[in-house]
């Protein structure tokens, strides 16, 4: 399908270098033979729309027998994305769910007033050599969801729409963007988008959302005039017409964003939530760990351990 003749590419070089509002470089972090690097929450921004959390997962390359091995551990407050390039996890959590995600497919776990979830590598993968590489992110609820049942929803990667140009192929993993609207259930508007360039294509990001942002995964993108490689997270001024161009070697990026909210969020370890008496109580149910009388239970299929409460964040 075509983009929506209301959205014509334009120039890049005609953006002024003002309508990058700001520039993140993530923080990376080595996890023991895994990196992640972390774009969101920053020291200058903390959300763009509701996203609030974005974490790039490798790329990791894992031997016979090796994988991750995310333990149960709470959330509140927020809805988790999982996106993979590479590689599959296995998530289990307390509503019930057990799912391989595979490249190009979404789970969605909505926390709500509390779930507790794990993420493994499945056995099947470990027999062999693995590679990893994806990007997680969280996705603050509106004060009137946040105190919502936990849900949990799976779509597979031919559920998610795929939006296609000269150079362009986007695929719509959340929310809506270019007149087409994505299955997963939303609390607020939103759009998540992963975007492949061919060499020297344009792309226009949504001009009808209020907050917007762009974190290259793979090549390079130009913005009036400025070269922006892998790694790097762009937040665009709201309300100007922004198209990024792809580098001589294409890109892969993603795009972001959607309505700001009401406020800012409370962040504590796991947790988001737009009170701190709220943090605080998360705190100590899980803390009593009475899995199943309180806000937290663990998933029925890994039950026999859990991440403990830390002493700091």
């Amino acid at each position: 399908m075509s983009w929506n003749p209301a959205l014509a590419p334009g120039c890049p070089d005609e953006i002024g270098p003002d309508a990058i509002e700001t520039l993140i470089i993530p923080r990376a972090r080595d996890l023991g033979g895994f990196e992640v690097r972390r774009a969101l929450p920053a020291p200058k921004r903390q959300m763009v729309g509701p996203f609030i959390f974005f974490d790039q997962m490798g790329p990791a390359e894992f031997l016979t027998n090796q994988g991750i091995d995310v333990r149960p551990h709470p959330h509140i407050g927020l809805g988790t994305v999982t996106y993979l390039y590479r590689g599959s996890f296995q998530h289990r959590d307390s509503t019930g769910a057990d799912q391989i995600i595979t490249p190009g497919a979404l789970n969605w776990m909505v926390a709500g007033r509390g779930v507790t979830h794990s993420e493994r590598s499945p056995e099947a993968v470990r027999q062999g050599p693995s590679s990893l590489l994806g990007i997680q992110t969280w996705i603050a609820l509106p004060d009137s969801h946040e105190d919502m049942a936990p849900a949990f929803e799976h779509h597979g990667k031919d559920a998610l729409p795929v939006i296609r140009d000269t150079g362009i192929e986007a695929r719509l993993i959340l929310g809506r963007a270019y007149g087409e609207t994505a299955p997963a259930t939303m609390y607020s508007d939103t759009f998540y988008l992963d975007v492949t360039l061919d060499p020297r294509a344009r792309f226009p990001l949504p001009a009808d959302h209020e907050d917007r942002g762009i974190y290259v995964t793979e090549g390079s993108i130009r913005i009036a005039g400025q070269d922006f490689e892998a790694g790097q997270m762009m937040v665009f001024r709201p309300g100007d017409a922004i198209t990024v161009q792809a580098g001589d070697r294409g890109a892969r990026l993603m795009a972001l964003g959607g309505e700001t909210l009401n406020g800012p969020r409370h962040i504590w370890w796991n947790f988001v939530a737009s009170s701190r008496e709220r943090i605080e109580e998360a705190k100590r149910q899980w803390q009593a760990e009475r899995w199943g009388q309180g806000w937290f239970d663990l998933p029925p299929t890994d039950r026999a351990e859990h991440i403990p409460l830390p002493e700091r964040n």
